[in-house]
């Protein structure tokens, strides 16, 4: 059995009058950051699993072409999943600080549909619209 995936997990639906990231929102993103890590780390496991049987299985030089470059593909996409965990744990880090939901840019809070979205957001959208039209 395979872990959940992480946007399988129900929003949160803070209580009326409940302040912004309460004990009960943070719990929530704590959950929801550290199940994506394990299913992040849970298929690389499997990658490494699955190169190290299938690396030894072909004879034929175009096949095994074939499978290097599968290869090739899978380890660039675990590449750029271990960087994601990075951020994840950079995030969890965050959340022991006490400083998550909030723009790391303005200091406005995040709105939880964002987060909701893109748990590992560290600017609301006004800041990050600004940094990503002065990167073009």
């Amino acid at each position: 059995m395979s872990e959940p995936d992480f946007q399988d997990i129900p929003a949160y639906k803070p209580a009326k009058n409940e302040e912004f990231m309460s004990a009960g929102h943070i719990e929530h993103f704590q959950i929801k950051l550290n199940t994506w890590r394990k299913q992040l780390i849970s298929d690389a496991e499997s990658t490494i699993t699955h190169i190290q049987e299938d690396s030894n299985q072909v004879a034929d030089i175009n096949d095994r072409a074939t499978l290097e470059e599968e290869f090739a593909l899978e380890l660039r996409t675990r590449d750029r999943e271990r960087k994601l965990i990075n951020k994840i744990e950079k995030t969890l880090h965050i959340i022991e600080l006490g400083d998550y939901g909030y723009c790391k840019t303005c200091g406005a809070e995040i709105s939880s549909v964002r987060l909701e979205a893109r748990p590992t957001a560290d600017e609301c959208i006004d800041c990050k619209t600004i940094a990503e039209r002065k990167e073009v």
